[in-house]
């Protein structure tokens, strides 16, 4: 039996929803590549991969204003300034994804999903427009059925509306569905939404460890959930 089954008491969930960033795609050296792009344009000094890793994970805006503001705290950004370097941050990201890679087991978790016809889904807080390109270009765009923005509704992440609303329009349960993602906005939401939550250990939180957010289980690599041995069955 696979931890999957372990967690759905033997059964499997109809639906898995699955955040972007930082669970599906390390896509930090992009986005870092984008928002040092836009600071030299703005002539100050760039962020760098290590501090944009910890800033990821509420949306592209908050993302732009953190680093405006050098830190996870962004209160004191000027809203012009942060609209104008959004503006900025979206040209230099739109084509540039081609540091952003697959982690490993994710391809084979969802071969798993798909050959047992479980629904899948993304709920992201990236914005729409980047979701469906992003996916067909690192070749996973044939796995999910809907795809949810930071900008889709008209609240993200940490609020369960993205889930909310994929699981009405697959007609499905709480109880029966699965949400994985890598940080506490994902927990927060899975657990606002009545939906049980699996967070991997390798994404963005912030720089904490999302173990803190007691998820209802804790990966290291995707092929955990779905392997009943060593190797996928």
């Amino acid at each position: 039996m696979t931890l999957l089954e372990k967690l759905f008491d033997g059964e499997l969930p109809r639906l898995v929803m699955f955040d972007l960033d930082g669970t599906l795609l390390d896509s930090v050296p992009d986005l870092a590549a984008a928002i040092d792009h836009m600071l030299e344009r703005l002539g100050r000094p760039p962020a760098g991969v290590e501090r944009v890793r910890d800033w990821v994970g509420n949306g592209s805006l908050a993302l732009v204003r953190r680093a405006l503001a050098g830190q996870l705290e962004h209160t004191a950004v000027d809203d012009e300034q942060a609209t104008q370097a959004l503006t900025l941050f979206m040209a230099a990201y739109a084509d540039n994804h081609a540091l952003t890679r697959v982690y490993p087991g994710v391809r084979e978790c969802l071969e798993w999903l798909a050959a047992r016809d479980i629904a899948m889904a993304v709920v992201t807080n990236k914005p729409e427009r980047f979701i469906t390109p992003l996916l067909a270009e690192k070749g996973l765009d044939g796995y999910f059925r809907w795809r949810v923005g930071g900008d889709t509704l008209p609240r993200c992440k940490p609020a369960p509306d993205g889930l909310l609303h994929v699981l009405q329009a697959a007609a499905v349960e709480p109880a029966q569905a699965l949400f994985i993602g890598d940080s506490c906005n994902d927990v927060r939401a899975a657990s606002a939404a009545g939906v049980q939550c699996a967070a991997l250990s390798y994404g963005y939180n912030h720089g904490r460890p999302i173990a803190e957010e007691n998820p209802a289980l804790l990966l290291d690599d995707l092929r955990e959930l779905v392997a009943s041995s060593p190797t996928l069955r």
